[in-house]
């Protein structure tokens, strides 16, 4: 079944009837550029009216912060390890997991709008939320040309600073990557399957990021380079609390979207972001659910500051030390038979959970071979084992730089991380004293 005869779902109950304005589209907008050449699709399914998902003062709230609006529901942002590794100071968790190369990484999405309104949202709920596709559809071809035009625009300013690496401008001028994580559910953009098309015939690698609350979208998605499951809690009554999912059946749309990743033959990811205090509590709780995904690796990442942290109730003290978050992942792996940690990203406060069939005969293979993807995308039956790369030492798991690539240098802080969460209120606490 074709992702554009599926996204418009939406079984009826309390979450259809939000009021919130974020879910109204704007009809007044006057869009420019691609948005010319976009053409309605869905048909009997599509809402009663067509309008744009990103309003004129959202556009201009959105840009104020640096994002570059892309058409009438795009968006790409320059992500500050793209810059971090332009300069030669380090790159990405996903350098150190599976071998990307930052500077020439791209973070984008074809649709902003999201269905959950979780609480540790790094965007802050700038974007729109949206249950059912009721919106103007662009071209994937736009999309790509407009968003690579813009991101190599905002390249070419990076390359004037002082600090950014001759080798690695010429790089970066050409986009390798495609980490469809910005904001919003990638995988409800009607057109997804052209646009996940579009890169990788210009072998640009993808990295998907969905909710799961599209289980239909994600069953019709064709083979990504790696696709992710965010998972923000083990239960129904977290998910909830967390996630704050819009659906009335959000559970049962999350439950069939593991059991989906379960089947899927190219890389998956199920990515989990801790909540010290929230989310943390039950390994055990957390392997059961993990197992009914089976996915190929498993990301234990450390929520990251946000600024709607007061708005939600989360502070500094939720947020756990990298020790805490290879602490809980080591309990996870182990009610997880066929699953070792495998890499560390103390930089990312993340690690790296892996099945044991990317283990190879003298080390593990968690990077991606991307040549041999862009080679083999668009042939029958692609599986994860297909496009494997030998992970190097400096990334595995206890290197003494804890992931830090060595062709990279190195900012030394004036005063380490706390190791544990006790050491940081120790701190807090002298520094109120």
């Amino acid at each position: 079944m074709r992702a554009e005869s599926v996204i418009a779902r939406c079984r009826p109950g309390r979450s259809e009837q939000i009021q919130d304005l974020s879910v109204i589209p704007d009809q007044s907008t006057s869009q420019r550029s691609i948005v010319a050449r976009r053409r309605p699709v869905m048909g009997s399914l599509a809402c009663w009216r067509h309008a744009s998902m990103i309003s004129e003062e959202r556009k201009t709230k959105m840009e104020s912060q640096n994002w570059k609006v892309v058409g009438s529901h795009s968006a790409t942002k320059l992500c500050r390890w793209t810059k971090s590794m332009l300069q030669g100071k380090g790159g990405c968790y996903k350098h150190t997991f599976y071998g990307i190369a930052s500077h020439q990484c791209m973070e984008h999405t074809p649709n902003v709008s999201c269905a959950n309104k979780c609480v540790f949202c790094w965007r802050n709920h700038i974007n729109p939320v949206a249950l059912s596709w009721k919106f103007d559809v662009d071209e994937p071809e736009d999309i790509i040309e407009e968003s690579l035009a813009k991101h190599y625009a905002t390249i070419e300013r990076q390359c004037l600073s002082p600090n950014a690496l001759e080798h690695r401008k010429a790089e970066a001028r050409q986009v390798r990557h495609c980490a469809l994580s910005l904001v919003g559910e990638p995988v409800a953009y009607p057109k997804i399957e052209a646009f996940l098309r579009g890169l990788h015939r210009r072998r640009i690698s993808s990295f998907l990021v969905t909710n799961g609350q599209f289980p239909e979208a994600l069953q019709a998605l064709p083979t990504v380079t790696q696709l992710y499951l965010s998972c923000d809690s083990a239960s129904r009554e977290g998910l909830e609390q967390v996630g704050k999912p819009l659906f009335r059946d959000f559970w049962e749309r999350y439950m069939e979207s593991l059991d989906i990743l379960s089947k899927r033959k190219e890389r998956t990811v199920c990515r989990l972001t801790l909540m010290r205090g929230v989310n943390t509590a039950t390994p055990a709780e957390w392997a059961s659910l993990l197992k009914r995904a089976s996915p190929d690796f498993v990301e234990v990442k450390g929520v990251t500051m946000a600024g709607l942290f007061a708005k939600t109730g989360l502070g500094t003290m939720n947020m756990p030390t990298h020790l805490e978050v290879k602490q809980f992942a080591e309990a996870v792996a182990a009610e997880m038979p066929g699953y070792s940690l495998a890499c560390e990203h103390e930089h990312s406060n993340s690690a790296l959970l892996a099945s044991d069939r990317f283990r190879g005969e003298s080390s593990w293979r968690t990077w991606i071979d991307f040549e041999r993807f862009a080679d083999i995308w668009d042939t029958s039956n692609v599986k994860a084992l297909d496009y494997t790369a030998p992970t190097p030492d400096w990334a595995l798991l206890g290197s003494p730089a804890e992931g830090f690539a060595p062709t990279e240098t190195r900012k030394i802080r004036a005063r380490p991380r706390p190791l544990t969460s006790e050491e940081k209120e120790n701190w807090r606490s002298s520094r109120i004293a």
